[in-house]
């Protein structure tokens, strides 16, 4: 007879197994994150080197000051929103790869190998503000807006920005929203509340950003426990003016450290006047496997499988795209930033997804465009015969799921048969499995 005894949950105080893995996690993020780095790195060098890329940031904080010299910002909170411009020099291309901040090991900074800081002018008032963004538009006068994730100092997030800014190549003004994180892995209630705490500022700094007529369009990339921040924004910006600005166009979610429940009761109260989302997932990402431990163990977005039916028919309906990068190798060990230190993924972001543009249309010359810049053979992992290879990408993306089908097809035999697969939805949210070995798509089946 089955037992129908209700079983009262484990408690994590007395689960030793779970509370070995969740301090392993933590050990992992400490030497990941911000150990060994030394204090002070915003303090300008004297001069940069030849062939480096100065690249000058507008960073937004809520931040309180901190007094210590090359710091600025600490990690507790501010009463106002300070803006600041802040020029990082990257080192030359021939001294680096791409997808890494090289940070530098003492100080002062070496500019011709490390990631160093130029000049540090505080933005005081909205004049000046102005003047800058004049000074600083992009011809199509789109501004990519980057909101950090868990665990991040304020120098942290200016050095991972003016990376992907630079890596991407993406044409838009490059802002930063960072907000107070302490920058430990042990403040996870802190952060999450500080999110909170931040969410009016970033609101206010997007409206503000809309009412400005030099600026065309707005993309929103946030990455982690910022894309609590930057939905919750959208979400209060929707209900008070009855939807989403439409300059708002693009928002990008990196490994989001978001309930998925949550997020479907957001995305229906910011009702149809939306933008565009796009879903950076990772299967194999550590970081959202602890998160999602110490969070009612309800799955995070950043961590879904697409082959999930209930999901994948949630996400279509809501138009949104997804990238699983489940299959990509990355130098994250907790695979958590995949889409800032991967070559493939940070340069799709700039030559796509920041442009607004889908990735998997037809005017994209398959083969070409996606293979080079999304796709690549040398991120395939064979088995030791060489026979099998993995996909570091699959696609959902229900606008052109009649379509992908064919293309998957063509871009696997372009890059060898590298690729096992594009995953486009197919309606009732069902999945379709292209396979390049055989060039044919698997009869849509509901996994």
């Amino acid at each position: 007879m089955p037992d129908f005894t209700r079983k009262a949950p484990a408690d994590p105080m007395t689960d030793l197994p779970i509370i070995r893995w969740i301090a392993t996690v933590a050990l992992c993020l400490i030497a990941s994150a911000c150990a060994g780095l030394p204090e002070g790195v915003l303090e300008p060098v004297a001069k940069t080197s030849p062939g480096a890329t100065l690249l000058p940031i507008m960073v937004a904080t809520t931040r309180a000051p901190s007094d210590s010299p090359g710091v600025l910002y600490g990690g507790e909170r501010g009463a106002n929103i300070d803006l600041t411009e802040i020029v990082v020099s990257i080192p030359p291309d021939a001294n680096r790869k791409v997808g890494q901040v090289q940070w530098p090991k003492r100080l002062p900074a070496d500019p011709s190998k490390d990631f160093a800081t130029v000049s540090i002018t505080p933005v005081k008032t909205m004049a000046a503000a102005e003047d800058w963004l004049r000074g600083h538009r992009t011809p199509n006068g789109r501004l990519m807006v980057f909101v950090h994730g868990f665990n991040n100092r304020y120098e942290s997030a200016v050095y991972r920005f003016a990376q992907i800014a630079h890596d991407s190549g993406a044409a838009a003004t490059p802002v930063l929203f960072t907000w107070p994180s302490r920058g430990s892995v042990f403040a996870y209630g802190y952060d999450k509340e500080s999110t909170n705490y931040s969410r009016t500022a970033l609101e206010s700094l997007l409206t503000a950003a809309v009412r400005d007529p030099r600026i065309k369009e707005v993309t929103v990339l946030a990455h982690s426990m910022g894309t609590w921040l930057t939905v919750e924004a959208l979400r209060q910006m929707a209900i008070r003016n009855d939807g989403i600005p439409a300059k708002i166009q693009n928002v990008i979610l990196a490994s989001p450290d978001l309930d998925i429940d949550v997020f479907r009761a957001q995305l229906a109260d910011m009702g149809p006047k939306k933008p565009k989302f796009t879903v950076f997932v990772s299967r194999d990402d550590r970081a959202l496997s602890l998160s999602r431990r110490i969070s009612g163990n309800v799955d995070r977005l950043g961590q879904i499988d697409i082959n999930n039916a209930d999901y994948a028919s949630m996400l279509a309906g809501e138009g949104i795209t997804l990238l699983d990068l489940s299959a990509l190798q990355a130098g994250d060990s907790l695979n958590h930033t995949k889409f800032a230190e991967s070559p493939e993924v940070v340069k799709l972001l700039g030559d796509r997804l920041i442009a607004g543009q889908t990735i998997t249309d037809q005017e994209i010359g398959v083969g070409e465009k996606i293979g080079a810049a999304a796709l690549s053979v040398s991120n395939t992992v064979g088995s030791a015969a060489g026979i099998v290879a993995s996909a570091p990408i699959a696609i959902v993306d229900p606008a052109t799921r009649r379509s992908l089908g064919d293309q998957g097809s063509r871009l696997g035999q372009n890059l060898g048969n590298a690729v096992t697969g594009i995953v486009p939805l197919v309606p009732g949210g069902s999945v379709r499995r292209c396979r390049p070995a055989t060039g044919n798509c698997a009869s849509p089946a509901t996994p």
